[in-house]
């Protein structure tokens, strides 16, 4: 195995497109646990230490510009009033030396379904800027996962950043774990309201081959809204449409029986967390609104 260390983003660049195949490693969370147990034996390490430029981020008026390796623990301390939900996702993710080390790039690029940032990163309507030495795209986030840990980068392309919308509403993340710290995800479940466009999104991990979104849950819930009135008025969500919007979220999952359970149990808590984050993300939208005054919505 070789290992390459680029100095600059330029050889970086030039570099995976000499090596198509070179597994690019910065926090190395995920990249080494499968090297150590012989699950992975790539040809070329690409290491992106020296690049500091991807530990940097930007807060724009409407968007956050995140470098590919920025920590968690950064995203914690610094972007919780602009990024909520991946803040939050950001306290689960194993434990404090990993959560210095390891960034969301990382888990974009190994894709794993368990991957605490994606339902984050779904629910906020992310995009992540691939770049290469042909030039620079954006991705949205709903197109990038492709199957079983495999993503829309081509061969030569690299993670450079993502692009996560400010939250203009509050979000919520839940996740299921077989204990409190150091554990890969049972599920997960993300949601995000946008009062702006008076829309919510979702996103589930571990429970489907790749991060998916909620869509049918999210048409639902997105008409119940509007016709019940409930973005002006505040109103409390009926049991009815939350029993509803949670078995739709049930639905979305594809799960499969593992070592850390099995599919029903996934399907059943998804439901739960669906039903759970609504309710907490509803109840901050009634206490704040759009405007940050109390709406003070009739029960």
């Amino acid at each position: 195995m070789d290992f390459l260390r680029p100095a600059s983003w330029e050889e970086a660049l030039a570099a995976k497109a000499e090596h198509p195949t070179a597994v690019p490693i910065a926090g190395g969370t995920d990249v080494m646990v499968e090297i150590n147990f012989d699950h992975r034996r790539p040809e070329y390490l690409l290491d992106l230490n020296r690049i500091g430029e991807l530990g940097d981020w930007e807060v724009g008026e409407e968007t956050v510009r995140l470098g590919a390796s920025v920590p968690y623990t950064r995203i914690m301390e610094s972007l919780r009033g602009e990024l909520p939900g991946l803040a939050l996702a950001s306290h689960t993710v194993a434990s404090p030396q990993i959560r210095n080390r390891g960034g969301v790039g990382g888990n974009l690029g190994t894709a794993s379904p368990a991957g605490d940032a994606h339902p984050a990163l779904l629910a906020a309507g992310a995009e992540v800027e691939a770049e290469s030495v042909r030039g620079s795209r954006l991705i949205p986030i709903d197109a990038f996962y492709t199957g079983v840990k495999r993503n829309a980068l081509a061969p030569d392309e690299l993670i450079r950043a993502v692009h996560i919308k400010k939250a203009d509403g509050p979000q919520q993340f839940s996740k299921v774990g077989t204990r409190n710290a150091m554990v890969i995800a049972v599920c997960a479940f993300g949601l995000a309201l946008h009062p702006e466009t008076r829309t919510v999104r979702t996103g589930i991990g571990s429970a489907a081959p790749t991060p998916v979104r909620a869509k049918a849950a999210e048409e639902f819930l997105n008409a119940a809204l509007d016709e019940g009135g409930f973005w002006d008025s505040g109103k409390i969500i009926t049991p009815s449409v939350a029993r509803q919007f949670a078995d739709l979220c049930s639905a979305a999952c594809n799960p499969i029986d593992d070592v850390r359970g099995t599919a029903d149990y996934r399907r059943h808590a998804v439901g739960v967390m669906a039903r759970r984050t609504l309710t907490w993300t509803w109840e901050s939208y009634r206490a704040t609104g759009r405007d940050g005054h109390e709406m003070g919505g009739a029960a």
